[in-house]
């Protein structure tokens, strides 16, 4: 069987986005499946992990089209106006600023890369007339790679499945956007026929396959996951203060702002607790994270932009406790960051903070692998790492997971594999 994979997120980009479908193709072929890449020409990627390229599978096609973003045209006045230094949307923008949030928003619909789908339909058209290709899968966000899918499936019939990292209008920033009424129906419209037209569409929770299941019967949970290397069977080598360790974006609605304000309280507390305390942060943050963090001007605080994704695994690994944080939006149920299941690798104590009844608390529950405090329950935070503290100071701060196998990307690409050809043979 071969599968022609369409994806914005390709080596050499890092972060995120790109390590689902990474991993996917670096194991269909143990389950005689062969995997084609679409994607996309010089791409103006905001993060590079050369890394990773040690994943791709020698021989497999990579097929590449350039990209005209009207971002690029707007990158004078992006940085000024509409992003802040992080790299994240300006909540409080100039006029300037918010009249290109506005166009935007509401002018490049369903995002910014929607002039690739054109160009790519012709491109491919020709490829797929030429190659003999038995399903082809799109993945978002960008959720504009889906039109190109849904173009695809009316003009050639192959089967197509449609892949969605992250929900399209429950996405935790969509509320953010200054969207038009007229926008809105129209993101609800493009979502509604990718769902109804796709032969099959994979979510990564369960509360997105409730969510879509109106639209389509067709729905399959297959999560992110974690990826096996040789570091694993080595003993990590354990921080020697009381590090809180976040690896990842962190944007105001992903700040956890109760959280800081109980890790001071506890430093006033306690003397000794405040000066064995370390805050690890692994990745960007956004403005308001950072005036948090000056407001109450933790002892030992460490900060680093980004490393490569390889390096990551060492910080989680030797990290005392491990933070997650989950954005405080309408959708946060339903958000399972993708980070959980390499958290769930390093087999360290989770703290998360989010609903205590959502998808991110199902898995750590049923993994043993850590405790979900609701995000305003201060106190709650405060007990739960008072606990975690006095374990570390036994020398006993350690987590029994189990149930985490079901995570390790081949075994969800064998899932995948079952997927595919269950609606090739449909």
């Amino acid at each position: 069987m071969k599968v022609l994979i369409i994806t914005y997120y390709w080596v050499p980009a890092g972060g995120s986005g790109v390590q689902r479908w990474l991993k996917f193709v670096k194991y269909l072929q143990d389950f005689n499946i062969e995997p084609v890449v679409y994607t996309v020409e010089d791409a103006n990627y905001p993060i590079i992990d050369t890394s990773l390229k040690s994943d791709v599978p020698e021989g497999i096609e990579v097929l590449k089209k350039t990209i005209w973003e009207p971002n690029d045209l707007l990158s004078i006045f992006k940085k000024k106006e509409t992003k802040t230094s992080a790299g994240f949307l300006n909540p409080n923008p100039t006029f300037f600023g918010k009249i290109l949030q506005y166009v935007r928003a509401n002018y490049f619909i369903p995002d910014a890369r929607k002039y690739w789908v054109k160009p790519s339909v012709k491109y491919l058209g020709k490829y797929l007339s030429d190659n003999k290709i038995d399903a082809i899968i799109t993945t978002g966000p960008p959720h504009s790679l889906h039109l190109i899918g849904l173009h695809l499936k009316k003009k050639t019939n192959i089967k197509w499945i449609a892949d969605f990292r992250d929900p399209w209008t429950d996405i935790d920033y969509f509320h953010q956007l200054p969207l038009t009424k007229k926008a809105i129906k129209k993101h609800h419209q493009l979502e509604k026929e990718v769902l109804k037209n796709a032969d099959a569409s994979l979510v990564v929770g369960k509360t997105m396959k409730a969510n879509y299941k109106a639209f389509s019967k067709n729905i399959h949970v297959v999560t992110n996951g974690y990826d096996a290397t040789e570091n694993e069977k080595h003993q990590p080598n354990l921080d020697t203060k009381f590090s809180i360790t976040h690896i990842g974006l962190m944007n105001a609605d992903r700040n956890p702002k109760v959280l800081w304000k109980a890790l001071a309280e506890l430093s006033e507390e306690n003397e000794t607790f405040k000066n064995d305390l370390e805050i690890k942060l692994i990745g960007k943050l956004s403005d308001d994270v950072e005036a948090d963090l000056a407001k109450y001007q933790f002892k030992n605080l460490v900060k680093i932009n980004y490393v490569p994704h390889k390096e990551v695994q060492k910080y989680q690994r030797n990290s005392q406790v491990l933070l997650l944080a989950v954005n405080k939006v309408p959708s946060a149920k339903g958000i399972i960051t993708g980070k959980i299941f390499e958290y769930l690798q390093a087999k360290r104590p989770i703290l998360a903070i989010g609903p205590e009844d959502g998808d991110l608390a199902e898995i750590l529950e049923k993994t043993n692998s850590g405790i979900v405090v609701d995000f305003d329950d201060k106190e709650a935070i405060k007990s739960t790492i008072l606990s975690l503290y006095k374990s570390y100071k036994e020398n006993a701060l350690q987590v029994s997971s189990k149930n985490i196998k079901q995570y390790h990307r081949k075994e969800l690409t064998k899932q995948l594999s079952v997927i595919l050809k269950q609606v090739v043979n449909s």
